[in-house]
């Protein structure tokens, strides 16, 4: 069996369950293709594994405007009445659209590219990850007669927009749909025609051996806490850095380390300032796997006070290291952290809320918090294996390559 795999930007720093999603499915014998559309743009791969990755990745924006502008030519002359009513749908796609024609025209001249690709590769069946531009993509290299597709879909983005993006057409031309929450499954029922339901599973995201096979410590009494993330508007983090600030300025000892970097690391920085916390706040920028994983071993607890999300594979690992969590009820999030059990939740938005529950994190016995810390280590074992993940995956490959032959 031989699967390709179409990513907007892969490898990425924050793509890290696609690649161990990857790895389990050639783990099991899948023959998997990788694509992008284009590298990464956030800044340089730290990781080794990331970094192999991006050895092994075809970027199709690489074969620049005249690569393109021939594929598409080719793809047309093979058979022009197909092409012509691809770019037909492209456009009234596009017309409908937040992005626009020019867009589409560009999402369409990709899809050539990757269709040709494919065929060349011996692509039986394409799965894309995110329903928002690799899948377009990947929906009309299917429609000009590539092999039949499928994609996961994580939200917030596909969820805040998704008739500008045209989820329902997506829906509509793959062989089937995964959602990563019970959440993200409703949320595409919303969207999808009834008759479509059927193609949409819940397909959790999921970490490896690293994280699953790690035995769990105690919580350090070391008063800090931990936040992994892309410092960006929906995270949050600004509020949790203010929230740190309320508390230092009850007298209450507290350190934060934001593990990651983004857009609003500067505003997050400015605020730092104001509040005259710098001595209480620390931002590692963008790490390896490796100190991602000691940062939040030496961490009480992991906060994220996220906005909109799907379910932060994040969460997923600092539950897998033991470690209880502190977020928002937002999308799945509940569905893995339960207040009083393997954390705590408030409300998106509240600082009000969310100084207690950090107050009540650095209040709480070392070993209490190791107890809960073990709940959720259950927990992650119990649905976020990858390689359960990966099995769901490969099945449906194969029913679908199954039902193309016939």
């Amino acid at each position: 069996m031989r699967i390709g795999y179409l990513v907007t930007e892969y490898p990425a720093v924050s793509h890290t369950f696609i690649r161990r999603e990857i790895h389990a499915l050639e783990a099991m014998g899948v023959d998997v293709v990788r694509y992008t559309v284009r590298r990464q743009r956030s800044g340089p791969l730290k990781d080794p594994l990331d970094l192999a990755e991006a050895d092994k990745t075809r970027v199709i924006l690489e074969v620049g405007a005249r690569g393109l502008a021939l594929a598409s030519s080719r793809v047309g002359a093979r058979d022009p009445a197909r092409f012509a009513k691809v770019a037909q749908h492209a456009s009234a796609m596009g017309a409908r659209s937040e992005r626009g024609l020019a867009y589409h025209g560009a999402y369409l001249a990709e899809a050539c590219v990757l269709r040709e690709w494919m065929e060349a590769d011996g692509v039986e069946h394409l799965h894309a990850h995110f329903g928002t531009n690799s899948a377009m993509v990947a929906l009309l290299a299917h429609e000009l007669g590539g092999p039949s597709f499928s994609f996961t879909c994580h939200g917030p983005d596909e969820f805040d927009k998704p008739q500008l993006i045209h989820l329902g057409d997506k829906v509509r031309g793959a062989s089937m749909v995964a959602a990563v929450s019970s959440f993200g499954r409703s949320q595409l029922y919303r969207w999808a025609r009834k008759q479509d339901w059927s193609k949409i599973d819940v397909v959790r995201c999921g970490v490896d051996d690293a994280y699953l096979t790690h035995v769990a410590t105690p919580v350090p009494s070391t008063p800090r806490v931990v936040s992994v993330g892309r410092l960006s508007e929906q995270k949050g983090q600004i509020l949790l850095v203010r929230a740190v600030a309320a508390l230092v300025k009850r007298g209450i000892a507290i350190e934060l380390v934001l593990v990651g970097d983004g857009p609003m690391r500067a505003d997050i920085e400015q605020v730092i300032a104001d509040e005259g916390i710098a001595g209480s706040v620390r931002i590692t920028g963008y790490v390896s796997g490796d100190s991602v994983k000691r940062e939040i071993l030496e961490a009480r607890a992991f906060v994220l006070p996220s906005f909109a999300e799907g379910l932060p594979v994040a969460i997923m690992e600092a539950l897998a290291l033991a470690r209880p969590v502190v977020s928002t009820y937002v999308a799945g999030i509940p569905e893995l952290v339960v207040p009083g059990r393997t954390g705590w939740l408030v409300p998106a938005g509240s600082i009000e809320a969310l100084v207690p529950a950090i107050e009540a994190v650095l209040a709480t016995d070392p070993e209490r918090l190791t107890a809960m810390g073990r709940n959720g280590q259950a927990a992650v074992r119990a649905q976020h294996d990858v390689r359960v993940s990966a099995a769901q995956l490969r099945d449906h490959f194969a029913k679908a390559i199954a039902s193309g032959a016939r």
